[in-house]
Parts: C-alpha cells; structure tokens; sequence
C-alpha cells in the first residue's frame, strides 16, 4: 500500500470558494471579455481603495508583474538586481531579460529570507534596484 502525499492540494481551498468561482466563470464565458473585461477592472478598483492608492494594474502573471516594475525603474544593461538565490525562476529571468545582471544574495536559514546584512555585502555602484523575494 502507497500513501500518496499530493504536491498540491486545494481542495479544501476550492470547495469553500466553489458558488463565487463558477459564478463569476461563467460571467466571464456569457460576456466574452477573456482580456481586460469588467472582473479586472473591478479588481483593480477594489485593490487601489484597499491598500490606499490611486490606481492599481493587473497583470497576466507575476512574471510580467516583476518586468513591469524593473521596467518603471528602467533597469537595463549594465544595472546589477539584487535578489535571493532561492526564488522561482521568473526573478533571476526577468532581470537578465532586461539585459540587467543578477546578484543573488544567500538566505537565512531559520526564515528563508534574505537579510539585510547580505544584501549590504552585494551592493556595488552598479546597483539598481533590490528585489526581496
């Protein structure tokens, strides 16, 4: 007999928001806006008033959400990003895809954050920008 540990289970997750899910599926499917329809004009909206700002802009991922920002700071050739060494891939890709260079820093290894004191010890005059994943 095998006890199968799934790698990911949102089961419980699903079923408690299962009704609100589907329902807003379905929005989506009867009026056809797959892109920028009203759901993420209203999320938008409702993210911008609860963390207090004036705007908020969806993205299709968190990819395109870390090349957005690096982009707004015009991160580019010759800028060094620093950034922890234990991040998903999109980090390290989205800095080198602006042509900007990674500069991982190590982790603690009681939180799995970076720490100041290590990214202090990384910073150069080429220094952009800190990414704190």
């Amino acid at each position: 007999m095998s006890n199968k540990i799934p790698l990911l289970d949102l089961q419980v997750q699903y079923d408690t928001i299962r009704d609100d899910l589907l329902a807003a599926i379905t929005r989506v499917c009867d009026h056809q806006q797959f892109i920028l329809g009203p759901e993420v004009e209203l999320a938008e909206q409702e993210l911008a008033s609860w963390i207090g700002v004036k705007h908020a802009i969806g993205v299709s991922s968190g990819t395109d959400a870390l090349l957005a920002t690096m982009m707004a700071f015009d991160i580019g050739p010759g800028d060094e990003v620093v950034t922890s060494s234990y991040s998903f891939f999109a980090t390290a890709g989205s800095i080198a895809r602006l042509g900007a260079t990674p500069v991982f820093v190590d982790i603690d290894q009681d939180t799995l954050m970076v720490t100041s004191n290590y990214i202090e010890k990384a910073l150069t005059d080429k220094t952009k920008l800190i990414v704190p994943v």
